[in-house]
Order: C-alpha cells, then structure tokens, then sequence
C-alpha cells in the first residue's frame, strides 16, 4: 500500500459552501485570511546579538517528544502530551482510523496506539500508546506570548524521515485559515493560526512548532500552495497555537470529544451565491438550525448575507474569516439581501458546536 505522507496545503480560492456553526465547516479550498492582535511579549525573544551558532541542545531536548504515527492511509506527526501515553496530532493525520502506530526517534519498534478522540472542526486529535514507556512528555510554552519575528524550529517526520528539523521565523499570528477538504477528513476553518517560514513538508502535520528555549508553541498543520500552479509555497506554512491544541487535547481526554470550542457559529447552512459575471456576489442561506442565532434573529433560507459589520461577505470564505474572529455570544450587525430588499439584522452569535 503507497502510503501519503500529511501535510495540508493552503490555497487562495473561493469556497463553494459550507455549514457555518451546527455541524463545523466543510469547505473545499482554502484562504488565508487577515490578521489579528499578536501578543505583546515574546518567551522566545533573543537579546541583540545573543543568536546561538547552534539549535543542537533544543533539538536534543525536543526530539523525544516527537513521535512517528501511521496509519491505514498515511503518515504523520505527533506530540507527547503525558507520560500516560496520549500524543496530540492533527485530524486529518488521524483521519477515520481508529487505530495507530507510533515510532519512537531513538526506538525503531513501533508501538500500537488508538483513538481517544477526534475534533474535525479544529483539525485536532489525541491518539494514545498502549505502552507509555519511554515517552517523553514535551514541554509547552504559552503560544499566546509568540510574536512575528520569534525564531521558531519544525521538527516531525516529513517524507517519513524521523527527527527532522527546520528552521524559520514566525512571519504572522493571529492568521484565520481555512483547510481544503479532501476524502481522508472534512475542511475547517482554522482560527489564530501562527504563520512561520520554517518549512513543513508531507509529513509534518502534526509534529511540534518549538521555540529556542525547545517549548512547543504549534502543531504545524498546512503549507500554502500557488493558487496558479497548486504547487506547495516555500516558506509559508501555518500552525495550530498550542494553547489552543492543549485545551482541545483534555477535553478529548477527558471525554472523548469538545464540549467547549469557544468558536462563533450562527447555526445556518450556507453557500456561496454566484452573480451574473460568474463572480461571488454574496453569501446565500441554505437553511438554519431551528433555535439557533440566525433563526432567532429572524433569518431564513433565501436570504443573502452581504457584510458582517464593516467586512464584506462575497463567499463563505470571507463569511467564515469573520466568524473566527469573533467570539461566542457577540452582538453582529448582519446586512442582507432579500427579495430585492436591503435589511440589517442583529444576531448574538451562538458557540460552534464540537460535534
């Protein structure tokens, strides 16, 4: 069996539907969206002329940490969370597969693993060995002290190549990035993502962002891709905040899924309206969930949301940008086309569910 080695890409296109809120977000391409306020300090900041010639004692450090994981379809990356054996990695690494193996840097006999839980809608999952022994519960930094200019290194298995590292500089925090869909696992919409110029090749997903004191500060998840070509963007690559994995992590520990995405959602099905040049001309509503903010709100199939605030809404992508820079409980102002007419609604945002 040809096994796929994971790593997401990211391209600039328009999205042709989607579900926003109710049951996540399912989108066939991706776009990175703008950014949002990075945090003022940095763990990871080196005084002037104080850069070390070498990484070698953080990659020592980091390395056992990181784990090999395959699967029926693929391979990728994880992270040790506990010395209970559970490693977090992305969704679609772990794909529909509910059983796994993991490889050690420094053992190469595999060890079987399983699914403790999966969350699609942040591209998040925990695995966990059978047999903790010898694993290494990597050390995590707060992501939310990570800053554009911080030095970061990517260390997974691209191609299969365990204890790789690469180097780079955070480029972008605070990035709304949507996922393509592909037939290992649903799109997303990833929220806060941190940008980096390390690279991250197949095989990557799922593996550790680090920062020079060797903490783990992102689950490096995609690499952009040339909206021309498809080719894969040298340089531009996207990861998961770990302070939000973490928290995603111990609920799936916890309970086998997200009781608590702290993600906007207005529980409507959604799909992009094409105008009469063929270009995006707004956002159409498909359906909403009954009782859901867009139903209270009084919006309904039909209806064709235009902008959210200030921000213009021409595709599902724009809408789902907006929606991850928002927060649960938020009062919108939602502008609308219907039936020729121009209408402005409020709606108080409910929280995506976590499926």
């Amino acid at each position: 069996m040809k096994l796929t080695q994971w790593t997401r890409r990211a391209t600039v296109a328009t999205a042709m539907a989607a579900v926003i809120g109710g049951g996540g977000f399912a989108v066939g391409t991706a776009t990175a969206g703008p950014d949002r306020a990075a945090g003022t300090s940095s763990a990871t900041a080196q005084p002037a002329g104080s850069a070390p010639s070498s990484y070698a004692d953080v990659v020592r450090r980091v390395l056992p940490s990181v784990v090999l994981i395959r699967t029926p379809n693929g391979l990728g990356s994880g992270v040790v969370l506990d010395d209970k054996g559970n490693i977090v990695t992305n969704a679609h690494v772990a794909g529909a597969a509910t059983s796994f193996q993991v490889q050690l840097a420094d053992d190469p006999q595999p060890r079987q693993a399983r699914l403790v839980g999966n969350y699609a809608a942040g591209d998040l999952a925990v695995i966990r060995a059978e047999n903790p022994s010898g694993l290494k519960p990597a050390s995590f930094g707060d992501s939310d002290k990570t800053q554009a200019g911080d030095v970061v290194l990517a260390v997974g298995t691209p191609l299969g190549l365990s204890s790789s590292v690469t180097e780079g500089i955070v480029s972008a925090t605070g990035r709304a990035v949507t996922e393509p869909a592909t037939s290992n696992s649903p799109g997303t919409v990833l929220p806060d993502a941190i940008q980096a110029s390390a690279p991250i090749n197949p095989g990557n997903s799922g593996g550790a962002l680090v920062n020079t004191s060797g903490q783990v500060i992102g689950i490096p998840t995609l690499a952009a891709a040339s909206p021309q070509s498809g080719a894969q963007a040298q340089g531009i690559g996207f990861a998961i905040p770990s302070n939000l994995a973490r928290d995603v992590a111990r609920q799936l520990i916890k309970s086998g899924h997200v009781t608590s995405t702290n993600r906007a959602a207005i529980d409507a099905q959604v799909a992009t309206v094409v105008g009469p040049d063929g270009s995006p001309a707004g956002v159409g509503i498909v359906a909403v969930t009954p009782g859901g903010p867009a139903d209270r709100a009084g919006l309904r199939a039909g209806d064709v949301i235009q902008a959210i605030g200030r921000t213009r809404t021409p595709d599902t992508t724009a809408l789902a940008g907006v929606l991850a820079d928002a927060h649960p409980g938020q009062a919108v102002t939602v502008i609308i086309e219907r039936v020729a007419q121009t209408l402005t609604v409020q709606v108080t945002l409910g929280e995506l569910s976590g499926g």
